[in-house]
């Protein structure tokens, strides 16, 4: 097998993200479930981002942040996702390639426009999203390079990308030909709310052994096995996967790989900011970790460390030396 050009290839939404500080009068208002992430669609979008503050646009997307924290650190990365040819898909574009990290995808020409995600953070830091998924929802079969997702160690896959058709067709051929080329899947659940929809799914790739490394926080865990107790949900999914990661917030995290199991705790942070991407930028140190061949107790360091400077900061991208944070943190 030749080495291969990049260490990860992520797949998923291309999203600009609109920040803006709000109290829980203003979710309540709206009726927001305050830390839950919704889909909305164009009217939804309009009418809650005239009511919003300021806001500050930055280029998101779960698999996106994960990318540049990737990047950050030192990793050589590509993306694919879908953005509309027009001014927040040309920052998307141009924020991704700015990181460092290869994006080929033609913008859509047409609506509906390039995705954004209004995040609506309260003074706990805890924030709300409600996505609207345009353009990103688009993506076709046709945009998956076989000998792109082949010149990659990891494919790394965005569970909120598996909820349109479209979409879901190209990543299950993504992962037929990283199956194929011998490489490693990578898949992240993303959100509870999606496992009502296509937790069978899931289930099933499990199953077939269609996943290497599976991240999940505690409730995706939980609502992934039908159970109350972290334990027993980790008791079944363990047994299935090469690698299994579970971050727990404040609580740390964990992984398992055949029978090593290993916890960290949570990094120190001097205030939350703002949550937006802390599973992301977990993701990103893990799979940086992973990549280099480091141990577990390393790589889920590298996640703990990646995700403290993220939520530390308004956006879901790192702003500090993540590569010289890591070095610190390791010795």
């Amino acid at each position: 097998m030749t080495e291969p050009r990049f260490d990860v290839l992520a797949i998923g939404n291309a999203i600009v993200d609109v920040i803006a500080s709000c109290d829980d009068g203003f979710l309540a208002e709206h009726a927001l479930d305050k830390g839950a992430m919704r889909l909305v669609d164009t009217a939804e979008a309009e009418a809650l981002y005239a009511n919003m503050g300021p806001g500050k646009e930055v280029s998101g997307g779960s698999a996106g942040n994960t990318c540049a924290g990737l990047a950050a650190l030192g990793s050589r990365c590509a993306f694919i996702g879908q953005v509309a040819n027009d001014q927040l898909g040309h920052v998307f574009a141009h924020d991704i390639r700015a990181a460092g990290i290869h994006y080929a995808v033609l913008p859509r020409e047409g609506e509906p426009p390039t995705a954004r995600c209004l995040v609506l953070v309260t003074p706990d830091g805890q924030r709300t999203m409600n996505t609207f998924l345009g353009a990103s929802q688009f993506l076709s079969a046709a945009s998956i390079d076989p000998a792109l997702v082949a010149d990659a160690k990891v494919l790394y896959l965005e569970g909120y990308l598996w909820d349109p058709d479209g979409p879901r067709t190209a990543m299950q051929g993504a992962i037929e030909c990283a199956r194929e080329a011998g490489r490693e899947v990578a898949f992240t659940l993303s959100d509870a709310f999606l496992l009502d929809r296509h937790g069978d799914d899931f289930r099933a790739m499990i199953e077939a052994g269609e996943i290497d490394i599976l991240f999940a926080n505690e409730g995706e865990a939980l609502a992934l096995t039908g159970t109350d107790d972290i334990e027993k949900a980790i008791g079944w999914l363990a047994p299935k996967l090469p690698v299994l990661v579970v971050t727990r917030s404040e609580k740390g995290a964990l992984a398992i790989r055949g029978d090593e199991r290993v916890e960290v705790p949570a990094e120190p942070v001097a205030q939350v900011i703002d949550t937006t991407g802390a599973g992301d930028s977990f993701a990103a140190g893990f799979l940086h970790g992973h990549v280099q061949g480091k141990s577990l107790k390393e790589s889920l360091t590298l996640g703990a460390v990646a995700a403290a400077e993220v939520i530390g900061h308004y956006g879901a991208r790192p702003e500090a030396d993540l590569a010289q944070l890591a070095r610190e943190r390791l010795g």
